[in-house]
């Protein structure tokens, strides 16, 4: 059934070149992006004021990297092959050959995007807009299986969730630190 609803979705970037491209520039600035506009976030905070954009941005970035450690430790105890790998389809978008299960672009998306959700409504639908496109291009580029990137959602998912119920003091007092930093600098800039 996998198979079946992925080969669907990839045969439309088959037969419309043009989507799979499209999908293909999103997964190679996809990372980066969601790395970036999560930085962004702890400029929206004044310095000295309000840390609610900095918190959302530290745990945004820890449920990322928690999101990372969940898939990789699942991608060594179950070791499912794409599905070109898997069914020799051409794939002229991807060529990773690491487990396909669970989508990591998908589970660090996520991630940081259930955690600014949890801070701010707007932004984090836009962050989960965000995600969600970058989950679906994953099948339209033929890396994964719909099932990888559901389970990338819920990787992403219960990263955020233990960062926001179990490490919130260290999020805020990592937070304490590095605006220690940034506060003077950003304080220079904006008089």
């Amino acid at each position: 059934m996998d198979w079946r609803i992925e080969r669907a979705i990839y045969d439309v970037s088959l037969h419309h070149h043009w989507v799979g491209s499209l999908f293909h520039g999103v997964e190679q600035a996809s990372i980066p992006l969601m790395v970036v506009i999560t930085g962004v976030l702890w400029f929206f905070a004044r310095p000295g004021g309000d840390r609610k954009w900095k918190l959302a941005c530290a745990s945004g970035y820890a449920s990322a990297a928690l999101g990372y450690v969940i898939a990789y430790v699942i991608h060594h105890l179950y070791d499912r092959a794409r599905p070109y790998e898997a069914h020799a389809i051409r794939h002229p978008w991807s060529s990773s050959t690491d487990a396909s299960f669970p989508s990591d672009h998908t589970s660090l998306s996520f991630a940081i995007a259930f955690a600014v959700l949890a801070f701010d409504t707007v932004a984090g639908v836009v962050f989960i807009v965000v995600a969600a496109i970058i989950g679906v291009g994953r099948l339209f580029i033929g890396a994964h299986y719909p099932g990888d990137v559901l389970a990338g959602l819920a990787v992403g998912l219960v990263a955020a969730l233990v960062v926001l119920r179990l490490l919130p003091r260290f999020v805020a007092w990592v937070v304490g630190y590095v605006e220690r930093v940034t506060d003077p600098l950003v304080s220079r800039i904006v008089r």
